[in-house]
């Protein structure tokens, strides 16, 4: 399975090699995106996700602990919400890691021509701990509605609003990474107002010469 995955990989590479000769920019860029993610998941998934899970746990039992709402229990990555009627754990798994976000980001980042090499590389590091800070915040979230109104609404705060919490907090910043930057970068929609002196000095008009 190995051997067919390296092979593959560079067969990709190829490919990649000869749309950017062939000047397909879109292309190369729907198929790199594609291709580093699906790569990422077989490769760096694996190793990434557990310590992920791990860090997702401390840090939002941290934030319980400082609250008094809930505990974490960092080996078993657990978050344990006591209740007086039934106590809730909420147990920090694949889904909750924040992997596949983080996956997905710089599989388009990567091939997002507008940034150079070292721009990649800050906003590699930046992008990955704002995920990750998202994710905290869509946990403690929902382990906020759990504490206040109970088991009932488990459903609704993992399924539904902990989801809106965080793409609304992602939507945020692919618009700010790739949108924005497409535009202001294009130079278009970027303006300013000029005052009437401005325009003259631009164009010329209003000089007068003197002649004796």
């Amino acid at each position: 399975m190995s051997i067919l995955v390296g092979l593959i990989f560079i067969v990709w590479i190829y490919i990649l090699w000869v749309l950017k000769r062939a000047k397909l920019s879109f292309w190369r860029f729907l198929l790199g995106s594609v291709g580093l993610f699906v790569f990422q998941m077989i490769w760096l998934q694996p190793l990434m996700t557990e310590p992920l899970t791990k860090a997702v746990t401390v840090v939002v039992g941290q934030l319980g602990e400082l609250t008094g709402m809930f505990d974490a229990y960092q080996q078993y990555s657990i978050l344990f919400i006591p209740k007086s009627t039934a106590a809730v754990s909420l147990f920090v798994d694949f889904e909750c890691s924040g992997v596949i976000e983080i996956m997905a980001y710089l599989s388009l980042l990567w091939f997002f021509d507008v940034y150079d090499a070292i721009e990649k590389v800050i906003l590699t590091v930046a992008g990955i701990v704002a995920i990750f800070l998202f994710n905290v915040i869509r946990i403690f979230s929902i382990c906020t509605m759990i504490y206040f109104f109970g088991n009932n609404v488990f459903y609704f705060a993992h399924a539904i609003f902990g989801r809106i919490v965080f793409y609304v907090l992602s939507i945020s910043l692919y618009f700010y990474i790739f949108t924005k930057a497409q535009i202001v970068r294009q130079k278009i929609g970027s303006f300013k107002y000029v005052t009437e002196k401005e325009t003259e000095e631009a164009t010329g008009e209003g000089e007068t010469e003197e002649y004796e």
